[in-house]
């Protein structure tokens, strides 16, 4: 027995392996900062939860910005955190995949019946010799898919970076919409107000303060549904950052940001998406895994299981026996004929995969930057023609109606115009900043710059509100209004 010692511990003592939690968050958090700007902070691996809320009640304090909110969903966001726990997931395959199969022990006692007095015993112990020669590439297998890995989640990191860059756009054009509705709102209150007094003064007919108190409560049911919106948009990114309770009194600090004045974009977007897209990046990587499995299956498919051990035995009145064990699998009726079969299918499916995201890709280039250059033209649009004429064209009613040419509701009219406008002007500066969030996630990371842009272009100022004659001044009456 202890000419076998030796033996048994070179076979009992398989390749050790152990978790580590900051790998693959490590190189995570490396290429979302590369592309995004932004740290996870999961490089260590999972956080402590105080370590997370104590981060994100840092973060929250003095108001909430883009960068803030961003930052909050890499580290909070209950999505990501499940996507994240995949990464120890798949580590824990690769490390399973660095152990060798444990050996098997075995062994039988006789007691004669006949009226001898020595037992016969034999013990064996078997390992797959076959498992330690595949050792090195089942390694090599489960590293590949543990890169794929991280390059999926890192991917999804991204996403969720889009999303709320997306979100808080929204939520950034909700509080000034709803801000000046309600300026408009409090115009329109003290129209109806001063309708009904002419009226009951007699200096304007029921058809006029009808009509004003109808404009009145009209304003009051769009200022409604804005602020539904603006709700509805903040419970959005709520969700996103995972926040709940009193995170979620959480207050903007900064406004919709400006259109820069030019945006030059750099040649072949297409081709950049192509390089640094992470999913494309990752079921590249799957292909080519499912490619060396089928080599291997193929050139495997006639070798069967092999099994080496050591085997002692010994009679009753027999001598100790010790010697080595082989047993071979003759792949008489199974030569992976299904299993090979099985692989190509999945190739095929892996090829088919990656096309399906390379066409994918391309097309949401194209369509993401298709809207931001169209964003960009309206928005020109406004602030050169459309909102200067607006505001011109209130001017000159303000004017006529405090030299009685025209009643107060022509006035209320052109107000409502120019207010349109502005309205307009601020949904499309957010539809500017959704389409490059969305391109940025098309891109695979941050829209990089042929050259310096110059400065923004600073955006429309909500219009002053005309206010109709003070209930102090006597009432007018305008012919035919």
């Amino acid at each position: 027995m202890k000419r076998l010692l030796p033996f048994l511990l070179a076979v009992a003592l398989p390749a050790c392996g152990s978790m580590q939690k900051e790998l693959g968050h490590d190189d995570v958090a490396k290429l979302v900062e590369r592309r995004s700007g932004h740290r996870t902070g999961w490089e260590q691996g999972a956080p402590e939860a105080q370590q997370i809320a104590d981060r994100v009640n840092k973060l929250l304090q003095g108001g909430l910005t883009r960068e803030r909110a961003v930052s909050i969903a890499l580290i909070n966001s209950p999505h990501l955190q499940e996507i994240y726990e995949s990464l120890d997931i798949s580590q824990a395959d690769l490390v399973q995949a660095g152990l060798l199969s444990n050996p098997t022990l075995a062994g039988s006692i006789g007691f004669p019946l006949n009226g001898g007095h020595k037992p016969e015993y034999e013990v064996s112990i078997v390992q797959s010799f076959l498992d330690i020669f595949m050792l090195p590439l089942r390694k090599r297998i489960a590293k590949e898919q543990f890169v794929a890995a991280t390059l999926r989640v890192a991917h999804e990191a991204l996403d969720l970076a889009s999303e709320v860059s997306k979100a808080v756009a929204e939520v950034e054009s909700d509080v000034e919409t709803v801000e000046l509705m309600r300026r408009l709102t409090d115009a329109a209150q003290a129209s109806a107000d001063l309708a009904q007094r002419q009226f009951e003064a007699g200096n304007v007919s029921e058809r006029v303060r009808v009509s004003e108190l109808g404009v009145y409560e009209q304003t009051r049911l769009d200022l409604a549904r804005d602020e539904m919106q603006l709700l509805e948009h903040r419970e959005h990114l709520n969700r996103l950052l995972g926040l709940w309770g009193s995170a979620t009194g959480w207050k903007l600090t900064e406004a919709l940001p400006a259109i820069p004045a030019q945006e030059l974009m750099p040649d072949h977007l297409e081709r950049i998406a192509m390089k640094q897209r992470l999913d494309v990046g990752a079921a590249k990587g799957e292909l080519a895994l499912m490619d060396a499995a089928v080599n291997l299956a193929k050139t495997s498919r006639y070798t069967g299981l092999i099994d080496v051990g050591a085997h002692v035995h010994r009679d009753a009145d027999g001598p100790l026996l010790l010697g080595p064990t082989l047993s071979i699998e003759l792949p008489l009726f199974d030569q992976r004929q299904a299993v090979i079969g099985r692989l190509e299918a999945q190739r095929r499916q892996a090829q088919r995969r990656v096309d399906g995201l390379a066409i994918n890709a391309r097309s949401e280039v194209r369509v993401a930057s298709a809207k931001l250059a169209l964003a960009r033209r309206s928005a020109e649009e406004y602030q050169k023609s459309l909102l200067p004429v607006r505001a011109a064209g209130l001017e000159q009613a303000q004017l006529e109606y405090n030299a009685m040419q025209i009643g107060l509701y022509e006035l209320l009219v052109a107000k409502q115009t120019q207010v349109d406008a502005v309205r307009a002007y601020i949904q499309t500066v957010r539809d500017y900043w959704i389409a490059r969030a969305e391109l940025e996630r098309a891109l695979g990371g941050r829209v990089p710059a042929a050259s310096a842009a110059p400065a923004p272009v600073a955006p429309a100022p909500l219009p002053a509100t005309p206010q109709p004659p003070s209930s102090d001044a006597p009432p007018h009456v305008h012919g035919g209004h």
